[in-house]
């Protein structure tokens, strides 16, 4: 079978993006970043108008919590550069365009709703904040996949899932049911924005199941949160993969086991050679993730282990 031509998929895709377009309008939900905001408890800050400097004694948040917090806002800062991979990607016509603002409008709210929290709640410094934005945003963000339609929504579809976790488990990390409940209502839009995106690929397997099985196990292969090129994000990553906020574990059950079963990859047919291929990869890619994520939930228990025994 001769392979569809990027152009060829987006057209063939269009009237299921239609579709689900209006399935998700249907479902999601109204909601505004300033009603999840505790307004009564801010102060105002140093600077020109003369209020109090923030003090790590401000913050009652764990400081796990604190990093997991910093690193998803900083993830939802660098929109910008996320619309325009996209906007390039999928275009700004018809049903593609009209998802693309769409999911950007819904996305921007997310960090909008997180910063005026930490803000308010003094829960981390605001000059290492914005100093962190400026950095991240400055570097922008190049989608590892951006020719590539197939490829790019495969991505989304396990990074989307992902990003739902980290917030819903930063949120429980935090102690404050405030946060908590700001981060669910990000969370419910994150999963919203899941199923669309896989619901999309789910037609990909039935119109070029070969393409597709060949995108998702080369996505699978070289995954990377958005956030991965925040600076210090290697050391922050494992402080939150020793909290259980979102570790290799999470990442193999919880992100891609559930969403390859959705589209029932051991049992799609028609493939090529090359698709035969890419599904015996991601057979191996799993077991991979699966030694990998015994093997650092071996050397967690046995660091909880020595910190408990030195008191």
């Amino acid at each position: 079978m001769t392979a569809l031509s990027q152009t060829a998929l987006l057209v063939e895709l269009e009237p299921v993006v239609e579709r689900n377009l209006d399935r998700h309008l249907s479902l999601a939900k109204e909601w505004f970043p300033h009603e999840y905001v505790p307004w009564s408890e801010g102060r105002t800050f140093d600077g020109p108008l003369g209020g109090q400097p923030w003090s790590d004694a401000d913050s009652t948040l764990p400081e796990v919590a604190r990093t997991a917090l910093v690193v998803n806002l900083l993830t939802e800062d660098n929109l910008p550069s996320y619309h325009h991979e996209i906007a390039t990607l999928f275009g700004r016509d018809g049903a593609w365009g009209t998802w693309v603002h769409r999911w950007t409008a819904e996305e921007g709210r997310h960090g909008t709703a997180i910063r005026d929290y930490l803000t308010v709640t003094r829960a981390v410094d605001p000059v290492a904040l914005e100093r962190a934005r400026m950095v991240h945003m400055s570097a922008g963000y190049v989608n590892a996949h951006d020719d590539e339609v197939l490829h790019s929504l495969a991505y989304v579809s396990f990074q989307e899932l992902a990003t739902r976790i980290s917030h819903r488990n930063t949120g429980r990390a935090t102690g404050d049911p405030v946060c908590e409940a700001l981060l669910a209502r990000v969370a419910a839009d994150e999963n919203l924005h899941m199923v669309f995106y896989r619901n999309l690929l789910a037609a990909a397997f039935e119109l070029a199941p070969s393409q597709a099985m060949r995108a998702v196990a080369d996505v699978v292969a070289d995954f990377q949160m958005p956030g991965n090129g925040i600076e210090g994000f290697a050391r922050k990553s494992v402080a939150i993969a020793l909290a259980g906020i979102y570790d290799l574990r999470q990442h193999r059950d919880e992100v891609l086991v559930p969403v390859l079963r959705q589209w029932d990859v051991w049992n799609v047919t028609g493939l090529d050679g090359d698709g035969e291929a890419a599904r015996d990869q991601l057979a191996r890619q799993l077991d991979d993730l699966e030694r990998a994520a015994a093997r650092f939930e071996d050397k967690r228990d046995a660091r909880r282990a020595r910190l408990a025994a030195a008191g």
